[in-house]
């Protein structure tokens, strides 16, 4: 029986123990080229994340842009909404200022209550249903009567015509009689009140 051992099928007959022990320049040139592209895929990668930083900071910006237009616009709408309420609201004022006088002279009619009060029943009925009738019509479409008699005077919805002297130092600046009915459309005094104002005595007209 040989003692010689046969080669390991595993070991390449070619191959010394020097080249085992002492990697060639090609195993190197592996390595080095390893090393390289994992630097290159790092490099890239920051790219990628730097880029993907740019893009959402790019988007935040749109979008906190697209949202402040949209802001603005709500804003512009709902002015826009708001002035031309306004102007519907108002627009009917110079129709409204033509029917007072019309309310004056019922007014006048219905003051003089011995001279109404002869008139034919049927016929006064007929006439202050009429004034009701377009009472109610002007009060749907914002139209109030403003109601100064025993209040203090107030210059924003009266004009006062006379001073009246009282001995009631409590009456000072109360409106004592309504000369012409003042009228609202809506919050907006379209037509003063023109009364009489007491005066205590004691105080001069220029005082009051």
């Amino acid at each position: 029986m040989s003692n010689q051992h046969s080669p390991s099928p595993f070991l390449d007959p070619d191959i010394s123990g020097d080249e085992i022990e002492n990697p060639s320049e090609n195993d190197i040139t592996i390595e080095e080229d390893t090393e390289n592209t994992a630097a290159d895929a790092a490099a890239a990668l920051r790219k990628v994340k730097e880029k993907l930083a740019t893009c959402i900071k790019e988007k935040d910006e749109y979008l906190q842009g697209w949202q402040r237009a949209r802001a603005d616009f709500a804003n512009a709408k709902r002015e826009e909404d708001s002035r031309r309420t306004e102007t519907v609201k108002f627009a009917k004022e110079s129709v409204f200022l033509d029917i007072l006088p019309v309310l004056d002279s019922f007014a006048g009619a219905f003051g003089n209550k011995e001279a109404w009060e002869k008139v034919d029943a049927n016929w006064r009925k007929g006439v202050e249903y009429i004034h009701s009738q377009l009472i109610n019509a002007l009060e749907q479409n914002g139209i109030t009567e403003i109601d100064p008699l025993g209040k203090p005077f107030d210059h924003r919805e009266q004009v006062s015509t006379e001073m009246v002297p009282t001995d009631d130092p409590k009456a000072q600046d109360t409106v004592v009689e309504v000369i012409q009915k003042g009228y609202k459309l809506h919050d907006k005094v379209i037509r003063p009140a023109r009364v009489k104002v007491a005066v205590h005595e004691g105080k001069t007209q220029k005082e009051a």
